[in-house]
């Protein structure tokens, strides 16, 4: 008897299908010709009327279909359930990342010049060489200050001399207060202009004003060189690297010194912080600028490369994390996901239940759920495209 009413049941439904079919191929033809007969009236108020029965007659149609949808999704232990994919909702750490592209330098790569007119005669580096601080890089040919300065030390040694003696002689009351005045100035004058022609002879020695390597020789030994014109040395120190990278206006109360940045140069990836955060606007442009040090032991990273930088300008603790792709959009621009619910773990069955959603910030194709959804619950990841409320599923994990 189960099986004779499992056959009889199909046949019904299937009886009053066909029934309804019959009966919309038979008047479909009369009621084509009628409703163009309705048309050729021009009469608008027999128009609308027939526009109101049709569409009623449509909803009443409509229910009775879904009606009949319900009862064989009731009565057909056959049917092929929908496949989805699921896995479970967890809390975690969400970050967002703003991204900007930016400069790398340093604040040691610098042209020298001389301090100093001259024939440059003693270049003693080459390019490429590592120099430390204070080491000699070249010589200029200092013209006669160094005679000059031997003949005023000599004068000095002489008036040094004379100041010692009258001042001997005035602390024993001997000789005039004028005599022991002059030979004192004469003595500091003389004194004045020997340390005034030292600083003018070292300025002859062109030394490094900090340790790095010799980037390029500009200047050929025996040229002429010109204080503050003749560009000698490029000197470069690629230890202390930094980027930096203009950031729009509205990110200034995000992002400030300390924040996490991810670093990519080239193929280099590293993590970093924000180190400087610039205190004014640049007006034309509506942006600050922001410093990021950057490791270069090895000294692969240069001057000028481009670097891109993200910027954590967003973090929440506990966040709800789901893919980006399974949030959908309804008729009403309201965004939605699809949650497993009376999940029967035997045969892996269970009840797709739409989910009324508020989204934050994306990150790489994840996206924050903001309200609608919370830990423990099970979110539908695959198939949820042609799901429907309340519609019965198959799941895998």
């Amino acid at each position: 008897m189960k099986t004779k009413n499992k056959i009889i049941a199909p046949m019904k439904k299937t009886a009053v299908l066909f029934s309804a079919v019959a009966m919309l191929f038979a008047c479909g033809k009369s009621d084509t010709q009628s409703i163009d007969n309705v048309i050729k009236s021009d009469n608008l108020e027999e128009i609308r009327q027939t526009k109101a029965q049709l569409s009623k007659q449509q909803s009443e149609l409509t229910a009775k279909i879904d009606q009949l949808d319900e009862a064989i999704n009731r009565l057909d232990k056959s049917k092929r359930l929908n496949l989805v994919t699921v896995e479970p909702i967890n809390d975690t750490v969400f970050k967002h990342y703003a991204q900007v592209q930016g400069d790398v330098a340093t604040d040691q790569n610098i042209v020298i010049y001389p301090e100093f007119s001259g024939i440059l005669n003693d270049v003693r580096v080459k390019e490429g060489e590592r120099v430390t601080k204070g080491e000699v890089l070249a010589t200029i040919d200092d013209g006669g200050l160094s005679s000059e300065l031997a003949q005023l030390e000599a004068q000095s040694t002489l008036a040094k001399t004379t100041f010692e003696r009258q001042k001997r002689l005035w602390n024993q009351n001997i000789g005039s207060e004028m005599q022991f005045l002059e030979a004192q100035t004469n003595y500091e004058s003389m004194q004045n202009s020997v340390n005034r022609l030292k600083s003018q002879l070292a300025k002859t020695v062109i030394k490094a004003p900090f340790s790095g390597i010799i980037d390029e020789v500009m200047t050929e030994q025996g040229e002429v060189v010109n204080t503050g014109q003749t560009q000698l040395f490029r000197l470069v120190n690629l230890n202390n690297m930094y980027v930096e990278a203009d950031i729009p206006e509205s990110y200034l109360g995000q992002i400030q010194q300390g924040t996490d940045v991810k670093v990519q140069i080239a193929s280099r990836e590293f993590d970093g912080k924000v180190s400087q955060v610039s205190n004014t606007i640049n007006p034309s442009n509506r942006t600050f600028q922001v410093k990021v040090s950057v490791p270069n032991e090895e000294g692969l990273i240069k001057p000028n490369q481009i670097a891109t930088l993200q910027l954590n300008d967003y973090t929440a603790e506990d966040a709800i994390i789901v893919p980006e792709n399974t949030v959908q959009k309804n008729a009403m621009g309201e965004s939605l996901v699809y949650v497993l619910e009376n999940k029967n773990e035997q045969n892996n069955t269970g009840t797709a239940k739409k989910v009324i959603v508020k989204t934050g910030y994306v990150s790489n194709d994840s996206i924050e759920i903001t309200s609608g959804l919370q830990a423990g619950q099970t979110l539908i990841v695959e198939g949820s495209k042609n799901l429907r409320d309340g519609q019965e599923v198959t799941f895998r994990n």
